[in-house]
């Protein structure tokens, strides 16, 4: 998939996020999607000892608490803007389930890639845990 200008924004986005709420051990990864209207959703992980929250799990909780029916773009960041994280296995497989036409953007960020959430997705459903820290 070709990235777009509007995915750039969408890295550039999370970036700005991660640089200025992953200050701490329970903030590390951040997430901006991009829903079908253009709107840009962010959020952040929560890192906690029971498991806390990934990101991409509170942005479609936020997206839900707003409405939104249709995600289009995700993307995900960690060390505060720095690299892109390629969501978890668990966040894989809700992603697809909720969102099978989501784009994801991954690789490394100096030169990123926009891949079908679809191709991130485990052969089967799983119960892994989460990887991200």
């Amino acid at each position: 998939m070709t990235m777009r200008d509007t995915d750039r924004a969408l890295v550039q986005a999370a970036s700005a996020v991660a640089k200025l709420r992953c200050r701490s051990a329970t903030h590390t990864l951040a997430t901006a999607a991009r829903t079908a209207d253009g709107r840009v959703i962010s959020a952040v992980n929560v890192v906690h000892a029971t498991g806390g929250a990934c990101p991409e799990t509170v942005a479609l909780g936020t997206a839900a608490t707003q409405g939104v029916a249709e995600l289009e773009t995700i993307v995900t960041v960690g060390d505060r803007g720095r690299s892109l994280v390629t969501p978890c296995a668990p966040c894989r497989q809700l992603l697809a389930d909720r969102y099978p036409a989501l784009r994801v953007i991954v690789g490394n960020p100096e030169d990123p890639k926009v891949v079908p959430v679809t191709d991130l997705t485990p052969p089967t459903p799983t119960r892994l845990p989460c990887s991200h820290p």
